[in-house]
């Protein structure tokens, strides 16, 4: 069994990159008993925790890869893995989209109960059916969530330029330092590249293919993680994707139900419950209107799509032409929403932390919407640096 299990260790091992390694990698405690990495599909979980193995156990006798999808793992079943490998000296297991084995909870619960020495280092993909498990394993468990590339870390990993992250406070208060220190480099040229294929770190695979591989991510996450886990019937699976498609088409979608609704031929409660699954499997970032207690409403103020490349993907598809406004707007909201609360604001666009007045806009755009209004900024596209209250938009990818 475990001659098996290490030929396909060592055959990952082998493909792993180890000289880049992502934002979240120095702030995890990996001496912690149970950790979860989780993200969306393909944002890196397999590369950081296959990482970590390699630093901290070089062999496999010490620490083990395996994936939870395959046909040996779920044969043995992970118990049985665990019980054998500990027995002859391992010391920590890194399980890659546990959320793929059947009742992984209970048995991660398990071994970590009867193992108290040693370590379990587990992938799942989004939020999907962490929820339950976050309950059975909160005492036992360390969540980490892992989000796609920002446009900082695409600059390290495509053109091996390396920028220090700044908090937002940074940005807003000296953005003309922080962009004058970038003079020399074609930046708003690198900006473009990265809302067409920067966010998911396989354009290193080659940008050629990058979108199909997108669209592939994109139908694997409706029909495979998002039918799984909500066990939804084959006839709801399209109603996603239109969803989704409806979403890709607007300037942030302001969701109508009723109307919705109709046009789809599903009831209120299902275009509720639909909307809740894209949210939750990383395709969609709903944005609520700010003030106190409109996050318990159940409806957003808009739906952005989670991140601009997949803007790129779905409107490649349906052959139409992005939509410039939806797509600024859906890189700030994805690249601030990773480190602060974002929310709509009957102002500005956007309301950060309860406290800063954003609107997002292109080169024409000037301050009449939020004049007067304090502690207030404007995220201007197609500018390499700013003035006063105008800041490049592209700054803002540079908080992670």
């Amino acid at each position: 069994m475990l001659e098996e299990l290490i030929q396909m260790h060592l055959q990952v091992m082998n493909a792993t990159p180890v000289s880049i390694q992502r934002y979240c990698y120095s702030l995890i405690n990996w001496n912690a008993n149970g950790i979860c990495i989780f993200g969306d599909r393909g944002v890196g979980k397999t590369t950081l925790i296959c990482q970590h193995c390699l630093e901290k156990y070089p062999t496999p006798d010490r620490g083990l890869y395996l994936s939870a999808d395959h046909v040996n793992v779920v044969s043995y079943g992970l118990v049985n893995i665990a019980q054998r490998y500990f027995s002859e000296g391992g010391e920590a297991l890194y399980i890659d989209e546990v959320h793929k084995y059947p009742g992984w909870s209970t048995e991660i619960k398990n071994i970590l109960d009867v193992y108290k020495r040693k370590q379990i280092v587990f992938s799942a993909s989004s939020s999907l059916d962490l929820s339950k498990s976050k309950a059975d394993l909160s005492r036992r468990v360390v969540y980490h969530r892992l989000h796609g590339l920002s446009f900082r870390e695409y600059l390290l990993l495509s053109k091996n330029i390396e920028l220090q992250a700044f908090p937002i406070q940074e940005i807003l208060n000296n953005h003309v330092r922080i962009a004058t220190d970038l003079k020399g480099i074609p930046i708003l040229k690198y900006f473009k590249e990265y809302l067409r294929h920067g966010y998911y770190p396989f354009f290193l695979e080659g940008v050629e293919d990058y979108l199909s591989k997108l669209n592939n991510v994109i139908e694997k996450v409706i029909f495979e993680d998002i039918a799984v886990v909500y066990n939804l019937k084959q006839t709801t699976l399209p109603i996603l994707k239109r969803l989704l498609w409806l979403v890709a088409t607007s300037k942030g979608l302001v969701p109508n139900i009723d109307k919705i609704s109709k046009n789809l031929g599903i009831s209120r409660e299902m275009v509720y419950n639909c909307l809740e699954y894209l949210n939750s499997s990383g395709l969609i970032n709903d944005v609520y209107p700010s003030g106190r207690g409109m996050k318990l409403i159940r409806k957003p103020g808009k739906v952005y799509l989670n991140n601009t490349n997949l803007h790129h993907a779905i409107h490649g598809t349906l052959k139409l032409e992005g939509e410039v406004g939806g797509i600024r707007e859906t890189f700030f909201v994805n690249q601030v929403g990773t480190q602060h609360k974002v929310d709509l604001h009957d102002k500005g666009a956007f309301l950060i932390d309860d406290l800063y007045v954003i609107e997002v806009g292109g080169k024409a755009k000037n301050d009449e919407q939020i004049r007067g209004v304090d502690h207030s900024y404007l995220a201007i596209d197609n500018i390499e640096i700013g003035f006063g209250k105008r800041i490049p938009l592209y700054l803002f990818g540079l908080l992670y």
